[in-house]
Parts: C-alpha cells; sequence; structure tokens
C-alpha cells in the first residue's frame, strides 16, 4: 500500500480498489474516504464524485468534496434542471406547432359547428354564382331569351347589374338554412352509416350514397316554400315588392298548397342529385388521399373535388330540374300547367326534342360546379375554425 509508481490499479479481497502512481495512496473504507477519492466501491459507487448512496442530492450536501461537487454539478444534472430543460423542448415543440396565424373559434356542441359550417358555405357559395343562377333560372323558363348572350343583355338592358342579383336575398335566407340543415345530415348520417376500420359494411350499399340522399330530402322538405318564392321573384319582375309581399299575395289568391306546387319533381329531382353529388364528393376525397397518400386535403383540392362531384351530378340529373322549374312557375304568362313530372317531361320532349330537356345545361353547371366547389371548401375550412379544442384540426 505504501510503493509508489509500480502499480496503477490493484484489487484488494475487502472489495477496496487502490491507486497508485499519483503522488499518494487513495483507498475508500466504510464510507469514509480521503478528499479526492476517485473510486469507490461496489456499495458505494458514485460517492468519489459527491454522489452518496442514500441521498438523491449530494452534490449540494457534501462540503467535504468541492471540486468534485463542482464537477457533479457541472456534468451530472439535478432532477430539477432535467425538469427545466424538458419544459423548454415542450414549449419550443409547441410554438412551432402554433407558428403562423390560425383562426380558432370555440364551439362545443358539433351538431351546431356543422349546422354554423353549412350556413357560411350556403350564404358565400349561393353569392359568388348569384349571377349564373340568375341566367340559369331564365334559361330554363325561356323567358329572356334562348341563350346566355340574350338573357344577360336583356337583364342588363331592363334592370343594370342589380338584376343579375335579383332575389338572391331571398336566395340567401333560403339557401343558408338549406345548406345547414343539408350538410348537417349528411355529415351525420354517413357518420352512422359508415363502417369503423376492420368492421363489415353496415348496409349493402355506399353510406355517403344513402347520406347523399337523405340530406336532399331534409333541406328541400325545410325550406322548399322559399325555393318557389325565390324563383317568383326572379321571373315575375315588378308583381312583388319583396319576399313579405310574395307571400301575403300567393297565400292569398292560390292558398298554402301553392308554396309546395312541383314539390315532388323536386324531390324527385333533389334524391339522385343530392346522393350522386356526396356519393361522388365523397368518392373522389377518398381516392385522393389513396393516391397522394395524404389525409389532410387542402382547400384548392377540396374546391376541385367538390367542382367535379357537381359536375358528375348535375349533368346526370338536368332534365328533372327542368322540369321543377316549369312546375313552381305554373301557368304563368300563359304556359302549360303540368300534372306531374312524368307529363311534364313528356310534354317538354314533345314540344322542344331531347334538348328541351338539357336547356340551360351549358350555364347551369356553369353555376352549379363552382358552387358545389366554393360550397364544400368553405364547409370544411368553417368546421377547421368552429373546434371544440384549441389544438383540434
Amino acid at each position: 500500500m505504501g510503493q509508489r509508481g509500480s502499480q496503477v490499479l490493484a484489487y484488494k479481497r475487502d472489495g477496496l480498489f487502490s491507486v497508485f502512481d499519483l503522488g499518494s495512496q487513495w483507498s475508500i473504507h466504510e464510507g469514509h474516504f480521503h478528499p479526492g477519492g476517485l473510486f469507490a466501491s461496489v456499495g458505494q459507487m458514485g460517492v468519489g464524485f459527491g454522489i452518496s448512496p442514500n441521498s438523491s442530492n449530494s452534490c449540494a450536501q457534501d462540503d467535504t468534496n468541492p471540486l468534485y461537487t463542482n464537477l457533479c454539478m457541472k456534468y451530472v444534472p439535478s432532477a430539477e434542471a432535467a425538469t427545466i430543460e424538458e419544459g423548454v423542448v415542450k414549449n419550443k415543440t409547441k410554438k412551432k406547432k402554433k407558428a403562423g396565424f390560425q383562426l380558432r373559434i370555440r364551439v362545443q356542441n358539433p351538431s351546431l359547428r356543422r349546422l354554423i359550417s353549412g350556413a357560411i358555405a350556403g350564404t358565400v357559395s349561393n353569392t359568388c354564382v348569384a349571377p349564373l343562377e340568375t341566367i340559369r333560372t331564365h334559361l330554363m323558363v325561356g323567358s329572356s331569351g334562348h341563350s346566355v348572350t340574350e338573357v344577360f343583355n336583356d337583364i342588363m338592358k331592363n334592370d343594370g347589374w342589380k338584376g343579375l342579383f335579383r332575389g338572391n336575398l331571398v336566395n340567401v335566407i333560403r339557401v343558408a338554412p338549406s345548406k345547414a340543415i343539408e350538410l348537417f345530415a349528411f355529415d351525420t348520417v354517413n357518420k352512422n352509416l359508415s363502417p369503423g376500420p376492420g368492421e363489415e359494411p353496415k348496409i349493402p350499399i355506399p353510406a355517403s350514397l344513402v347520406a347523399g340522399a337523405c340530406a336532399g330530402v331534409s333541406a328541400t322538405l325545410c325550406t322548399y316554400p322559399l325555393e318557389l318564392l325565390k324563383t317568383r321573384l326572379t321571373i315575375q319582375r315588378g308583381v312583388y315588392d319583396g319576399l313579405l309581399d310574395a307571400f301575403i299575395k300567393i297565400l292569398k289568391e292560390k292558398g298554402p298548397a301553392e308554396f309546395y306546387r312541383g314539390l315532388t319533381p323536386s324531390l324527385i329531382g333533389v334524391i339522385p342529385y343530392s346522393a350522386a353529388n356526396y356519393f361522388a364528393y365523397d368518392t373522389l376525397r377518398k381516392a385522393y388521399r389513396k393516391i397522394f397518400k395524404q389525409e389532410k386535403i387542402g382547400n384548392i383540392q377540396t374546391l376541385l373535388i367538390g367542382s367535379a362531384a357537381g359536375a358528375i351530378s348535375s349533368s346526370a340529373t338536368f332534365p328533372l330540374e327542368v322540369a321543377r322549374k316549369q312546375m313552381q312557375v305554373g301557368a304563368l304568362s300563359g304556359r302549360q300547367v303540368y300534372k306531374n313530372v312524368i307529363h311534364a317531361l313528356v310534354s317538354i320532349l314533345e314540344r322542344e326534342g331531347i334538348q328541351g330537356l338539357y336547356k340551360g345545361l351549358g350555364p347551369s353547371c356553369i353555376k352549379l360546379v363552382p358552387n358545389a366547389g366554393i360550397s364544400f371548401m368553405c364547409y370544411e375550412a368553417c368546421k377547421r375554425i368552429l373546434v371544440d379544442k384549441d389544438d383540434e384540426n
């Protein structure tokens, strides 16, 4: 034990180490150690660095080892230091996650979120395409010309720019609740009918097809009178002073049943259109996720997908839309009164041929295609804004 320079490290039978050739002999025995002790027994490992086996904070309590206590404080982080460092990392991660401006409005009720999102989507989309809707309606009933140019020139000559937005306020009043009910019904039914991961389909046909049909029927039944009032205000210029005046005059002259004139062809037209529209939208979204392997779909992609869905559904069901519009107009200006949708379709086919059933398809698609795209885009955007929690996607 007293020799110097011959042995660097020796192991003793009592479990101790001796270190030589460093100018003096160091050893640890029964918890006592000389200042500068570097190694410890198995039972006291770490004591030489200022850490005792019986204390979690020996660095601060051991005054006999100032040098190694400083080393401990420098190289061995305490529990408090680790906690602080972990908190800093979390804060940095949280800040990175919330980078950029994000509008969030808390609405706890999920049904209310869907209704509000649908109402906003319907208002924005229909206001954007109001001029195209006016031209489309005139083309369907043939009141101002037989082409987009003729109808546009006639409206500008008689009413100016305001004529292109005639009936838009009524349309917004109708569309806001209609779209809210429609999108709410679709989301609710589709969610309940769609199978979960690994589950068998609950129904033999696609859930989005049934959900779309239910959405169209629900919205039509609730808002059809407003649709009829909007059509009358658009076509019968100067007859009514506004929505309330039209409602009172129609009620006095024709009775309550007049507000549901053309309801049957409307339902017959809405069911296939709405079913095809939402089924195409849901199918295209799933295809996009599968092809590009992205769960989130951006606004531009949603706009394009919704527009494509609108083009498919409107082209497939347009003849029923023509019959519905002409039945709503009724005997206006000496027009023929149709008994039912079949009578309307046959009469139009006999009088004008197959092209009569697709009169106004061009401007209709010009209106319906962007309308569907804008509507779906606004709806999805609003659902991201109206959240239950700030961190909800």
